[in-house]
């Protein structure tokens, strides 16, 4: 009986063989939506949570414009090099230095987990935020902003930042796990944000809408069992390396 089905085994994969390969190829499988590991889509809708950025060519939006013209103009070569630094470095390293040196997530398992699901959600909020209000982006709506690198960025994808989405994500998380730094991480947030418009990647209200969803994702993420387990858990780890008090 064994060897009856492995000999019907190797007919079938032959037969399979040929029609794949008399088969013309068909278009490349779709990938699945990403989901939240934790979060229903009705709990956090960046529809139901954001205003609407000013249209392409209102006076609203000439004006965002404007200031990044301003902004470009006064930028020093070193603040350029400290924005594109910001622009290549999307996680919560960012905040490493405000944490001090014991802040290192190869040591810290725990940690590195939660900070790894907390991008996963921001980027996940993020991206659909972006594909939902579709702005244009800065340099695409005027090819006189340069500043970083634009990369696969779309064209129609400035608001919110996913990078100030990211940064008061992490903050939110930093600040409860170390609530003495607080005014220190959160300082940093806001540095991380404002170089999104020495970057010339977006506009002042793209970075405010990055903070309201990164800082409601946190909120709305703490409330789950999942991702409060993962808190304590980092928030426990932290406290046995003496990274916080």
């Amino acid at each position: 009986m064994k060897q009856t089905l492995i000999a019907f085994a190797g007919v079938a994969a032959f037969v399979a063989g040929l029609g794949a390969a008399n088969a013309q190829p068909g278009p490349a499988a779709a990938e699945p939506a990403a989901v939240s590991k934790f979060l229903s889509a009705e709990a956090l809708n960046p529809a139901q949570l954001l205003p609407p950025p000013p249209p392409d060519g209102s006076p609203a939006a000439l004006a965002e414009l404007a200031e990044l013209h301003r902004i470009q103009a006064d930028r020093s070569p070193q603040a350029l090099a400290r924005a594109r630094r910001d622009d290549e470095d999307e996680s919560v390293i960012a905040f490493a230095e405000v944490m001090g040196p014991g802040f290192q997530l190869d040591r810290l398992p725990a940690t590195a987990a939660l900070f790894k699901d907390l991008r996963a959600e921001d980027s996940l909020a993020a991206k659909r935020a972006k594909a939902f209000f579709k702005r244009t982006r800065p340099w695409a709506a005027d090819p006189s902003i340069v500043g970083c690198p634009h990369g696969d960025d779309a064209a129609k994808s400035a608001y919110p930042s996913g990078h100030a989405t990211m940064a008061y994500a992490a903050a939110g998380a930093l600040v409860r796990l170390d609530p003495p730094k607080a005014q220190a991480i959160l300082a940093r947030a806001s540095d991380y944000a404002e170089n999104r418009l020495v970057c010339g990647a977006h506009y002042r209200r793209d970075i405010g809408a990055g903070q309201t969803l990164g800082t409601v994702l946190v909120v709305k993420l703490l409330e789950t069992p999942g991702f409060r387990a993962e808190f304590d858990a980092a928030q426990a780890e932290l406290k046995a390396a003496r990274v916080v008090d």
